[in-house]
């Protein structure tokens, strides 16, 4: 694209990350190796006045470099719609503020800018409910408060995972196996006495072999997952968790997921996803702010955020001609 654009990142204190795993960094290295310019801010930066959202943003630069990995020019506010994308990086907790961002970015989105993932599609997939509208996909799923329910349900299955439908990074993921004696107390606490919705699934013992992330862009995936592999004595494959990795290439019926949720991804503007797969199946659809980038462009010296980067320059050039 010869054109230069403007891409504002919305992302966590850039000063916090870690360069070497964020993916956020790797696409902004990318949209700056392209010329385009780019413009770093953070959640609480955004408003709204007279029907229009602004930012408290900066210009900014990046660097490969661990000991400099940016520069900041000076403070400035400045209208999102006059943006020509916007990179909604966020990590979660997806609270109350974060979906207050997405009608504040949807009301960019509506005077133009293109927002990537889309706000609306962000609040309508919840990262691990969204799954149950494949269930083809995935494994046995039970969404509930009613702890009876679960009850009955680990009984049919007798060793099951449960989850919040709001956590991150492998947090407050319980296993409960025939005859656990921590059953109700498990219960209790994840659905707060039967008054928050929880997620319960099939125990998937292949989680051993690595719960592996797929990065889908625009719909289409790219030809090798990243498998992270629990630590010894540890029942989550996060890396959050303290699991190892490696690359490995998609099997057959890893591309048969993907050929049925790529689709719906794209067509609800949800251009960057990471699928969570075990085994043979889908267990989370992550939409926020999925990771892995660096870690597979090292293992596979590709470029994953270039990738990205083309199908943001397509959709731009695309919409222009249309108007």
């Amino acid at each position: 694209m010869s054109k230069k654009i403007s891409i504002g990142v919305i992302m966590d204190p850039i000063n916090t990350i870690n360069i070497k795993k964020d993916s956020t960094f790797a696409m902004m290295l990318e949209a700056q190796h392209r010329g385009h310019k780019l413009y770093y801010m953070l959640q609480s930066d955004m408003f709204v006045r007279s029907g229009v959202v602004y930012a408290k943003m900066y210009a900014i630069s990046v660097f490969d470099d661990l000991d400099k990995w940016y520069e900041l020019d000076d403070e400035i506010e400045y209208p999102l719609h006059q943006l020509s994308a916007i990179l909604m990086r966020k990590d979660p907790p997806f609270d109350m503020e974060y979906i207050y961002s997405t009608y504040l970015l949807e009301l960019a989105e509506l005077k133009g800018c293109l927002i990537i993932n889309k706000p609306a599609s962000i609040r309508s997939a919840n990262e691990k409910l969204f799954t149950a509208w494949f269930p083809e996909c995935s494994p046995e799923t039970l969404v509930t408060r009613d702890m009876d329910r679960i009850k009955a349900f680990q009984e049919e299955l007798k060793h099951i995972v449960v989850k919040p439908l709001d956590g991150m990074g492998g947090a407050m993921i319980f296993q409960i196996r025939e005859g656990d004696t921590n059953k109700n107390v498990i219960l209790e606490a994840i659905t707060k006495n039967g008054t928050q919705t929880v997620m319960a699934q099939r125990f998937l013992p292949e989680y051993k072999a690595g719960d592996k992330r797929i990065l889908l862009i625009n719909g289409k995936p790219f030809p090798h997952g990243l498998a992270r592999i629990p630590a010894a004595g540890e029942g989550r494959g996060n890396l959050a968790a303290g699991a190892s990795y490696k690359g490995v290439d998609l099997t057959e019926r890893e591309y048969e997921i993907c050929r049925i949720v790529g689709p719906s991804l794209k067509k609800m503007g949800l251009m960057f996803v990471g699928l969570d797969v075990i085994g043979d199946y889908l267990t989370e659809i992550n939409v926020t702010s999925p990771t892995c980038i660096r870690e597979l462009d090292t293992i596979y010296s590709a470029n994953i955020a270039g990738l990205l980067m083309d199908e943001i320059e397509l959709t731009l050039k695309t919409k222009e001609k249309t108007q």
